[in-house]
């Protein structure tokens, strides 16, 4: 199949009339919708800025390649277009995009379909055959042009198979001891320079295979030979082989998503983001073949996608902050789900009795035997997991139980994950010394037995009796806090949700107020209101700034501000992010003065909201709704006026 076969001339746009990013988006899934190529815009759309939000399509040197992969497709295609002002579409090296490929493919796409597409992304490597293509005024040329490359490249393609099969021909028949391994990439026959490479993007249509010409294109011309491995929408192709892994001097892992990494044990291996293997190839390569990379450890068959010897040592503090967020990750769905089901029954028992049967149904799903009898379990099992790997998430899980059984709660959880995942660190380390014979024996019977009883033992007989203390002694001070005591605290909470926005700061604020919530129930929903109050202000702040301070911000700027009065109100702070990094003085200043008001606000007003998430979605379930609406309002309102008056005119804004 030819490249010209999915990118029809009756959808090709010659002349894009966009001047931004969400405009360019528009006309080219517009140029779908019109062609009959597509069935849903919306979905295909939603699909688009989905994949958008991994990392940005915009890959550099003018090109950008937005694609998505969707029931919503009807015939896989490919929307060329080109814009001779260029536009800024967020990209990797900061240029405006010229020539734009949209491209959709069905769910069920062929792999027919998926090479072409594969085909089409290492043709854009080319940035001779990128003017060329500038230079079009027509839809035919574009498909000639097109056309004469991909035979260009079947003819090369050709020549390269048949020397390759003469060249192993010619080692069979003199029985050649030193045959190099097939499929290398001969930069320089006589260059015992040898390194491997894996690429990997989210959807597996155009960055992987971009980024795997771009790593053979760069190869070649250092003199070195690479063979490069792809995780695109077809699997994985050109596997590399143990030989070639052994072989190598270095591995290269530019990769956005997990790939299989057990199998590098022991190699010298950079990992890096799919861009770096499209833009920073040379750093890459050279850093591979000197060998100048971590070495990585494998902890254990099976274990994909770890980060474990493949970066720069952490320090303590980065390293419990990354183990603590694995464990509030996969506990957060338990808090969401099970909260605000838990929530809505006590919003029925209001309404209807205890005795009402969605009442006990719901309180049943989400509550201590449903849901949120898995929270601390959970926190406790993944945080040993990201410490320990697979074996410790059991005696983590175990020793997280036992946490909640024992009223230890929330800290006895946290003590007993960390606790679960170095006791495996240490049984590894401890029982290295054991005969090769009974290696296979470690994973299914050593390591749970023996790290189940250790953890078991020291919760039961420490974690438990002085864990469970401090919990008590915490959850009655809390709840017997005077209302001066409260509003400082409150104040301090909001402002943490503020000072880093989905940071340490932010999630140490939530998972204490997380921590009460599981502790003492419905009792202690005051620190959610604070929390989620303070959450909920900087987003909104920065939609009302660029709302009624127009002025202050470009055309991208505000129309990113209007998404975040959905993201304020939905309680993701993450929204204000973008904004923060642009002029971080004056927006953190700002959102923490409006944060820790609207926390303060809840306590002085006694507010609480019995759900661990959901921002206005759940607000009705707050004891005094309407005041903690007011107390947002009034946060916002303080930090956006303070924002908008103190922020400075860009150099030229577009009215």
């Amino acid at each position: 199949m030819r490249i010209t076969d999915l990118m029809i001339q009756e959808a090709m746009i010659m002349d894009l009339q966009a001047t931004t990013k969400d405009e360019a988006i528009d006309e080219l899934i517009s140029s779908l919708s019109r062609t009959g190529r597509i069935n849903d815009p919306v979905l295909f759309k939603d699909m688009i800025y989905k994949r958008e939000a991994e990392s940005s399509t915009g890959i550099g040197n003018g090109i950008a390649m937005p694609h998505a992969k969707t029931s919503a497709v009807n015939e896989p295609t490919v929307v060329f277009a080109k814009s001779r002002k260029g536009l800024d579409f967020e990209a990797l090296d900061d240029q405006p995009a010229h020539v734009f490929f949209m491209i959709a493919a069905p769910e069920g796409a062929g792999n027919t379909h998926l090479r072409t597409l594969a085909a089409l992304s290492r043709l854009l490597i080319d940035n001779d055959f990128i003017a060329q293509l500038m230079n079009t005024d027509s839809p035919a040329e574009v498909s000639a042009l097109f056309d004469a490359k991909q035979e260009e490249a079947e003819k090369k393609e050709a020549a390269k198979q048949k020397a390759k099969a003469d060249k192993e021909a010619k080692a069979a028949a003199e029985a050649a001891v030193q045959s190099k391994p097939a499929g290398i990439i001969e930069g320089n026959p006589s260059s015992e320079d040898f390194v491997v490479a894996v690429t990997a993007c989210p959807t597996g249509i155009a960055h992987t295979f971009m980024a795997e010409d771009a790593l053979k294109k760069k190869a070649q011309e250092m003199g070195i030979n690479i063979r490069v491995e792809t995780n695109g929408s077809e699997g994985a192709q050109n596997v590399l082989t143990p030989e070639e892994i052994a072989r190598a001097k270095g591995v290269i892992i530019a990769a956005d998503k997990k790939v299989d990494m057990d199998r590098f044990d022991g190699k010298p291996l950079l990992q890096r983001p799919v861009s770096d293997g499209i833009r920073k190839t040379e750093e890459l390569i050279s850093k591979a073949v000197k060998g100048d990379a971590p070495i990585y450890r494998s902890q254990g068959a099976g274990k994909a996608g770890s980060d474990e010897g493949a970066a720069e040592k952490m320090s303590v503090g980065s390293k419990i902050y990354k183990d603590l967020m694995n464990g509030i990750s996969h506990m957060l769905p338990f808090v969401v789900g099970g909260g605000i089901l838990l929530a809505l029954s006590f919003l029925i028992e209001q309404v209807a009795s205890p005795d009402n049967p969605l009442f006990q149904l719901l309180q049943t799903i989400g509550g201590g035997e449903g849901a949120f009898h898995f929270l601390i379990p959970v926190l406790a099992g993944f945080i040993a997991m990201s410490i320990g790997d697979r074996p410790a998430l059991m005696p983590g899980m175990v020793g997280g139980l036992m946490a909640v059984n024992s009223n230890a709660g929330f800290l006895g959880g946290l003590a007993a994950g960390f606790l679960a995942g170095y006791v495996v660190v240490g049984l590894r380390k401890a029982l290295k010394g054991l005969p090769k014979a009974i290696d296979g024996l470690k994973p299914i019977l050593l390591y749970p037995v023996l790290g189940l009883l250790i953890v078991g033992a020291i919760s039961y007989y420490i974690f438990d009796p002085i864990f469970g203390s401090i919990n008590t002694w915490m959850v009655d001070a809390l709840q017997n806090m005077g209302t001066g005591n409260a509003v400082l605290l409150g104040i301090l909470l909001g402002g943490m949700m503020a000072i880093d926005m989905g940071g340490p700061f932010n999630k140490a604020a939530y998972t204490f107020a997380i921590g009460v919530f599981t502790s003492s129930g419905n009792t202690d929903g005051a620190w959610m209101a604070a929390v989620m109050a303070g959450g909920m202000v900087p987003p909104i702040a920065i939609a009302l700034s660029t709302t009624f301070f127009k002025s202050k911000y470009t055309d991208q700027e505000r129309k990113s501000g209007l998404t975040n009065y959905v993201l304020g109100l939905s309680f993701i702070t993450e929204g204000a992010i973008p904004f923060a990094a642009a002029d971080p003085l004056r927006v953190l200043t700002s959102c923490i003065i409006g944060s820790a008001l609207a926390g303060g606000l809840t306590q002085l007003w006694s507010i609480n909201v019995p759900a661990p998430h959901g921002g206005i979605f759940v607000a009705a379930l707050a004891n005094h709704a309407l005041l903690f609406l007011l107390a947002v309002a009034i946060g916002s309102v303080i930090s956006g006026l303070i924002l908008g008056v103190w922020k400075k005119r860009p150099t030229a804004v577009k009215s």
